[in-house]
């Protein structure tokens, strides 16, 4: 039963979700919407019974004390509701959880229940995937959908992964099934450098939904938090000269691939982009540390020395510049697995990547989430 009493009438709301687990490679969508939450003071209405999606032993609860008193916090997922002020108000409903780990065709009906409770008029899933991408350059950010003419209308790509997928997939698909827009928006994120967290391609991801929905989105520290993120991680590569050429044959792909974008129409994109931001009261440019090259703090950057190895991770659409990479066994990793590189046939970061197992770079202590921290593509 749904219970929507204390929350008002929303104004032109969008649901924006994400997951920890398998979608969700350097925790970078799920950090995405905690800053979102974060920036604009969230209150959480509603929060779906861990007992109907989570399997314990995989999604550990975990204890806490408060002023001396134990508490237990269930791993679940919770739901909440920022107003965006301005000259053109609108409101946000946050979805912020876990890969379930079983009955996914009710939990994704429970979402789409709570949407058309509260009249929202479009669904953002954000993900995030490991691919072959150096992190010297922009962040690539795909946007899909499995919507003909929202693909028209939005200038998206139309998906057409085929493959194992994780539950942004399905949740993307069950909002076409009942008619309610859905987009899915997905950061490739370097594999050689796939431990959370990723600020770089946080940043990215919420420069695109800004994009995409119209509102101006508070930054705060995190294009600092990039640059630092970068320059962290040259630092690193710098130490190992195979590493350093590994990622400069990537850089010398990426920029090879993308020699055709560098057009008119596209330079003034970015131009209109960068002059938004620079208008009263917006906040850092966009790009800053998404698109630049001087980047951030790497905390942990990789097991060994050695030429990184590709992660397996199940193909999703391809990444720009990111090949898919082998797919691991679907649905026992614990958080961090792998995201999903959907490959097929739009170079953009995609839904499925759906390794049960721990993909690389997904956080070792989060094995308990089904697709936690990492990986996953629509």
């Amino acid at each position: 039963m749904i219970e929507l009493e204390g929350v008002p009438e929303l104004i032109d709301p969008v649901m924006v979700a994400a997951f920890e687990g398998w979608n969700d490679a350097g925790d970078a969508a799920s950090t995405a919407v905690d800053h979102l939450d974060r920036e604009w003071k969230g209150e959480v209405f509603a929060a779906l019974d861990a007992e109907d999606y989570y399997d314990f032993q995989v999604n550990r609860p975990t204890v806490f004390l408060d002023n001396g008193v134990r508490k237990i916090t269930w791993p679940t997922t919770r739901l909440s509701v920022v107003r965006v002020g301005g000259d053109k108000p609108r409101d946000l409903v946050l979805v912020r959880g876990i890969e379930p780990s079983m009955r996914w065709r009710s939990f994704c009906n429970e979402l789409l229940a709570f949407a058309h409770e509260l009249g929202v008029e479009m669904v953002v899933i954000l993900g995030a995937l490991l691919g072959d991408t150096p992190h010297t350059r922009p962040v690539p950010v795909s946007g899909v959908t499995s919507d003909p003419d929202l693909a028209r209308t939005m200038d998206l790509e139309e998906t057409r992964y085929e493959g194992p997928t994780g539950i942004v997939g399905i949740l993307q698909e069950a909002c076409t099934h009942a008619g309610v827009p859905a987009v899915s928006l997905w950061a490739a994120v370097p594999h050689y450098v796939s431990q959370p967290p990723n600020p770089k391609a946080t940043l990215a991801l919420l420069n695109r939904l800004e994009d995409l929905i119209g509102l101006r989105i508070p930054l705060g520290e995190l294009p600092e938090d990039a640059r630092a993120w970068q320059l962290g991680v040259d630092q690193l590569a710098a130490e190992d000269s195979e590493v350093a050429e590994y990622v400069q044959t990537l850089e010398e792909a990426r920029d090879t691939a993308e020699l055709p974008e560098a057009s008119g129409e596209a330079i003034a994109r970015e131009f209109e982009r960068y002059l938004r931001r620079r208008e009263p009261g917006a906040g850092p440019g966009p790009g800053v540390a998404t698109e630049g090259g001087d980047s951030p703090f790497l905390r942990d950057p990789g097991s060994g020395r050695t030429r990184p190895p590709k992660p397996e991770q199940p193909g999703p659409e391809s990444v720009p510049g990111a090949e898919p990479v082998p797919e691991a066994e679907a649905g026992e990793g614990p958080s961090g697995e792998n995201p999903p590189s959907e490959a097929a046939s739009e170079e953009a970061p995609s839904e499925e990547n759906p390794s049960g197992e721990n993909p690389p770079g997904a956080s070792p202590e989060r094995g308990e989430d089904p697709e936690n921290g990492n990986g996953s593509a629509t």
